[in-house]
């Protein structure tokens, strides 16, 4: 494909690239490498996944960052090198919501409720869990005190989440361009009902609506997982409908 360029060289012809999806692979291929990373870094190295005891003492608090200091320094250090996964991972679903017929502010509710609670749901459990390793000598009630910041900032964020899942719900619904399918936007509405059921882990220390809790964290846990591998799958199938050479307007 060629242009022909207008002025005293009318009859000069520029080569043309043909259009190409090959950025939006790239970033269609980081967002499953991004949560597979995360799943490693969360269960093997800093032991977030299952959650540990919230109903336990300052002895069980020390020795369960005794027996996994090391694995935590190193899950923190590899997290710091991918946490900008999760920008583009989010950045690609606001991406996609653009191109939907629904208003783009709900794509930009979407960015902004995910940014706000990545924060607190995956960067200061980290943090907190690395500063209860790097000085053993410290009190056993300063320990205890990161182990719970960590894990509550890790599980308790329900707001920051909720909303990007009812915007992204909301967006689906209004959209006629079916960039993912409606039936999406009722299990997003799922997450919702799972987050406000996660609020009484701030109340509840055992039990089924504990941070460990079989209502409170595995069933939101499974509906998380379900969710994120059909907008995963969806985000993969939207890539390949997307003419090449288009973008989203706002």
């Amino acid at each position: 494909m060629s242009a022909t360029t207008s002025g005293p060289d009318a009859s000069v012809t520029e080569p043309v690239a043909p259009a190409s999806k090959r950025d939006l692979w790239i970033v269609m291929g980081i967002f499953p490498a991004f949560f597979a990373i995360f799943g490693v870094v969360f269960v093997l190295l800093l032991h977030v996944l299952p959650p540990p005891r919230p109903d336990v003492g300052y002895e069980y608090i020390v020795a369960f960052f005794d027996a996994h200091r090391t694995t935590i320094r190193v899950g923190v250090a590899v997290l710091c090198m991918v946490f900008g996964g999760a920008a583009i991972a989010n950045g690609y679903v606001t991406y996609q919501m653009k191109r939907m017929t629904s208003v783009p502010v709900m794509a930009y509710i979407y960015m902004g409720g995910m940014a706000v609670g990545t924060i607190p749901g995956m960067l200061l459990v980290a943090v907190c869990f690395a500063a209860a390793t790097m000085r053993p000598d410290r009190q056993p009630r300063i320990i205890g005190m990161l182990y719970d910041l960590g894990m509550l900032s890790f599980q308790g964020q329900m707001g920051c989440f909720a909303t990007a899942y009812l915007a992204f719900a909301l967006a689906i619904l209004y959209d006629r361009n079916q960039i993912f399918p409606k039936w999406l936007a009722y299990m997003s509405i799922w997450q919702i009902v799972t987050e406000v059921i996660a609020s009484q882990m701030w109340v509840l220390r055992s039990g089924a609506f504990a941070w460990n809790g079989s209502i409170a964290f595995w069933l939101a846990v499974a509906v998380f997982g379900i969710w994120l591998n059909f907008q995963g799958l969806y985000l993969f199938k939207a890539t390949g409908n997307q003419p090449a050479g288009t973008r989203p307007t706002d």
